[in-house]
């Protein structure tokens, strides 16, 4: 199995965003520490703006994720909607 991640600061900002991203991907597994919170994922993880949105009740750019952005891992593919975390097979 190939585990992907995205690990993001803890604070008043992610909070709709973790829970977007859970929401989007019920096979992820969030770790909340203390400053930071890690959701992997096995296969694939995607980040959906529209979600996000929903949950903000503003619009939202992908590219504000870089502000709370701790680290990542697997491949990255990014449009306008979506950022999708994978690696190949």
């Amino acid at each position: 199995m190939s585990t992907v991640f995205i690990a993001l600061q803890a604070n008043e900002d992610t909070r709709p965003i973790i829970e977007a991203i859970t929401a989007d991907n019920p096979h992820a597994v969030v770790n909340q520490q203390p400053a930071m919170v890690k959701i992997d994922a096995e296969h694939s993880l995607v980040v959906r703006r529209q979600t996000i949105e929903e949950l903000i009740g503003r619009d939202y750019d992908l590219q504000e994720l870089q502000i709370n952005l701790i680290s990542l891992s697997g491949h990255v593919d990014e449009t306008d909607d979506e950022l999708t975390l994978h690696w190949n097979a």
